[in-house]
């Protein structure tokens, strides 16, 4: 009988201490339990929130680096086209002050044969001069005689 009553009071002691842990020990471990699901829940629903935001912005940055990518590619062809026009202008500019620098060359040479044309006239005269006055043997004056010697000299020129 001693085992019987053991087994009773222990059944009483256990259900008495199933009844306080029920009452005063399992609500706020089923709080804290509540809590921590929430918690999990809430951390959950962030991290797919969060995968969901990691997809746009990948998405956006793609977009991004592909605009960037469009914009330089552009600015490349913007700069080629530019420095083609360059190019051709200064081939432009080039050709034409080729053009005057050898007009001014044909105008320069064109100055130096008449002034060594009037220097020859000169010196013809001078000669037909002096070659008068040995065939005359008398000083000629060249003033005085400038209108014949202009004549002459216009010959010689002539050939």
């Amino acid at each position: 009988m001693d085992l019987a009553i053991t087994l009773v009071i222990q059944g009483i002691v256990f259900f008495l201490v199933a009844w306080a842990v029920m009452k005063w020990i399992w609500p706020p471990i089923m709080d804290i339990i509540e809590k921590r699901q929430k918690t999990i829940a809430a951390g959950l629903e962030a991290a797919s929130k969060s995968e969901k935001d990691l997809a746009e912005a990948e998405a956006r940055s793609k977009e991004i680096i592909r605009e960037a990518r469009d914009r330089a590619a552009h600015i490349v062809d913007m700069a080629s086209k530019r420095s083609n026009e360059i190019v051709e202008e200064a081939k432009g500019t080039a050709s034409s002050e080729a053009q005057r620098l050898v007009a001014q060359a044909h105008d320069e040479v064109a100055r130096e044969t008449t002034r060594a044309r009037e220097g020859l006239r000169q010196e013809v005269g001078k000669l037909a001069v002096d070659g008068a006055s040995r065939l005359l043997g008398r000083e000629i004056d060249p003033k005085a005689h400038a209108d014949l010697l202009d004549k002459l000299a216009a010959e010689v020129a002539r050939g």
